[in-house]
């Protein structure tokens, strides 16, 4: 029973073009003839089988069992980071992971972006570096008393971190932002800043460099853009969770504990999310076709927000009494 029903289930997510014996076939490295066999059941699958198949065409195996819930799926884990050398190996990781969707000419990000979505930030500057450094800070106990500013990162680190960036470059991308999504990196440099770990010259720094993002970003922000669609949303607060869809499949990342996160390529959870994210999309306002006024209104607030931080560390260099 469990072997048709893995056959019913692949049969089903298979292209149009490609047949059951040639999809057996390539996944296992068997003839077409071993293949055969499988789909006519003169042969069955073995339990090592049957986990090579539902990888290679990510099949969800807990449902195939007719008895499996609708609220329980498989999903795989990312590795926790407790070092720079683990934070590396997850820019690897999720560059090996994403790269096979996002290279795919019809791919979509749909993104809920509670914070800063983290491809604008792995790049070789000030605010990718801090991003790291803040990273860091959570996750590796020996960097408790470590200053920003003597802070760095290997080239091969930051090479991975380029790389996992690039890879959201040109792509067919929909972001959903609030006000409040450049909150948490303004209170990790107002909190460093206050600690004594961030110097107000380099505060300010990173005030400027996180305006010219938000700027970099305003600018892509056109009705001509196609591939480029930015919502506002002054309903909800987003929640940092990427569908990746493509002809074949959708993937859907939702984030687990810092950098962390769980994925899944369970058809209908995808699909479910799929839709709840649209739901956000109509009740937000889609500014590549809204008005000049409604454009500077919000961007304009994202820049109040970063200004009165600037302020608040200029100010705190003027009332030195010490």
């Amino acid at each position: 029973m469990f072997q048709k029903q893995l056959l019913d289930k692949l049969q089903l997510e298979l292209p149009a073009n490609t047949s059951l014996n040639e999809a057996i076939a390539t996944a296992l490295d068997i003839s077409y003839d071993a293949a055969h066999r499988r789909s006519s059941f003169k042969s069955k699958f073995s339990l090592e089988e049957s986990v090579i198949l539902a990888q290679y065409y990510n099949l969800s195996l807990d449902r195939l069992f007719e008895n499996t819930k609708d609220e329980i799926i498989a999903v795989e884990k990312t590795k926790l980071i407790h070092n720079e050398t683990e934070l590396q190996h997850y820019f690897d990781k999720s560059y090996e992971s994403l790269y096979p969707l996002l290279n795919k000419k019809e791919s979509h990000i749909l993104y809920s972006a509670k914070d800063i979505p983290l491809f604008y930030t792995l790049e070789n500057n000030l605010l990718s570096r801090f991003k790291m450094y803040v990273w860091l800070k959570l996750l590796d106990s020996a960097m408790v008393s470590k200053e920003f500013d003597s802070f760095s990162v290997s080239l091969s680190t930051l090479q991975s971190a380029t790389a996992l960036g690039n890879l959201y470059q040109n792509l067919n991308i929909t972001e959903i932002w609030d006000i409040t999504t450049v909150n948490s990196t303004l209170k990790q440099i107002h909190f460093y800043n206050q600690a004594g770990l961030l110097s107000n010259i380099t505060a300010l720094k990173l005030c400027k460099d996180l305006k010219l993002l938000i700027t970099t970003i305003s600018e892509k922000v056109k009705t001509e853009n196609e591939n480029y669609k930015f919502y506002y949303n002054e309903l909800l607060l987003m929640n940092n969770n990427v569908l990746v869809s493509t002809k074949e499949r959708q993937s859907l990342f939702v984030p687990f504990t810092i950098l962390s996160y769980f994925q899944t390529s369970d058809r209908i959870t995808c699909l479910q999310a799929e839709a709840f994210l649209n739901k956000q999309l109509q009740s937000s306002k889609l500014l590549n076709t809204a008005g000049e006024k409604e454009k500077l209104t919000f961007f304009n607030k994202v820049y109040s927000k970063i200004d009165a931080l600037h302020q608040l560390i200029e100010a705190s260099q003027i009332l030195d009494f010490e």
